[in-house]
């Protein structure tokens, strides 16, 4: 599969929720079937990026810490930002009997009368074999710096109706999980790929026409003038776009340009462009035999120095410590 930061720098016909779906592509992902019989409640504390939680039977809350708890109902599937913790239980005030830290390593906190989380099967986890509540647990462990740029303007907790996600998709889903066949981890991916698109898809579009709410630039992705250069700025970082030149692109002034990508986007053109060249940057920077020198040059930097002093301003680290901590993590 090529990589994001590939179609990104050489092209693809890729559209801006094309972008954010690139981002967060499971690989390896921990995927999980709960089977819980009440009372039962887990403290989610493992701080990873992106979580799915797809319910099949039963019903369950999410309750984040200092926020309103979220009512799950049999089909309906959530998407968790981290990295706050949260406390998924069948009532709001059931004490946890878990804690999940990073790693997936579970913690019991429940005493001796309270019956243990354990294994249950394949891939399957709870206090019962058949519990009357049955939930999916997708965790993306790790993301990448484009998908994190755009999922930013996710609130914390996500949920769509069971009515925009294909049951038979969740289904599926509940079935793979507990075969254990070879490439079974890839299978669960991809699978786990298609709910969140599901979700993220009906966000989207729903959410509202208020630029401020994040997906501003997904509503702009359908304008015929600010569409087109969201195009254009994501297929060609490296090229020299001016606010004028893109205007001139798209068939309008400098002015005219900049007002309306800023109300539909959110930000100015060459802030866009600024932030998006930093995230494909930090994606591209992972890549193996990468130099700051030839990642400068694919975001549209004449010199590493300069490339470095943008870099910096956006992540607040250097190019160098940022690949160095890309190191240190996968050693």
């Amino acid at each position: 599969m090529r990589s994001l930061a590939y179609v990104s720098v050489y092209g693809g016909g890729m559209d801006p929720l094309a972008s954010v779906l690139a981002g967060p592509s499971a690989r390896g992902a921990f995927v999980l079937r709960c089977s819980l019989e009440p009372p039962w409640a887990m403290r989610i504390a493992d701080e990873a990026p992106l979580s799915v939680v797809a319910l099949v039977r039963g019903q369950a809350y999410i309750v984040p810490s200092g926020g309103a708890p979220v009512l799950l109902r049999a089909g309906d599937v959530a998407v968790v930002r981290g990295p706050e913790h949260y406390t998924v239980a069948d009532e709001i005030g059931t004490t946890p009997q878990v804690r999940i830290e990073p790693g997936q390593v579970c913690i019991p906190l429940a005493g001796p009368d309270t019956p243990a989380m354990t294994d249950v099967g394949v891939r399957t986890w709870g206090n019962a074999r058949d519990g009357s509540t049955l939930l999916l647990d997708g965790t993306y462990e790790s993301q990448s710096m484009v998908g994190r740029r755009v999922l930013a303007g996710l609130p914390q907790i996500v949920v769509a109706p069971r009515e925009h996600v294909p049951s038979a998709l969740i289904d599926y889903l509940s079935a793979q999980i507990s075969r254990d066949e070879p490439g079974q981890a890839a299978v669960l991916d991809r699978i786990l790929d298609l709910v969140l698109i599901a979700v993220l898809r009906w966000w989207f579009a729903s959410s509202g026409s208020a630029s401020s709410d994040g997906a501003g630039w997904y509503r702009a992705s359908a304008d015929p003038v600010v569409g087109q250069a969201l195009v254009l700025m994501q297929e060609q970082p490296a090229a020299a776009w001016t606010v004028e030149g893109l205007g001139a692109t798209t068939g309008l002034s400098r002015a005219a340009f900049a007002r309306r990508f800023t109300a539909l986007v959110g930000e100015p053109p060459m802030s866009y462009l600024t932030g998006w060249r930093m995230s494909l940057a930090a994606d591209l920077l992972a890549e193996p035999g990468a130099t700051v020198a030839s990642v400068a040059r694919r975001v549209g930097y004449g010199t590493p120095f300069a490339f470095s002093t943008a870099f910096k301003r956006e992540h607040q680290v250097s190019p160098q410590q940022y690949r160095a901590s890309l190191v240190a993590t996968t050693a």
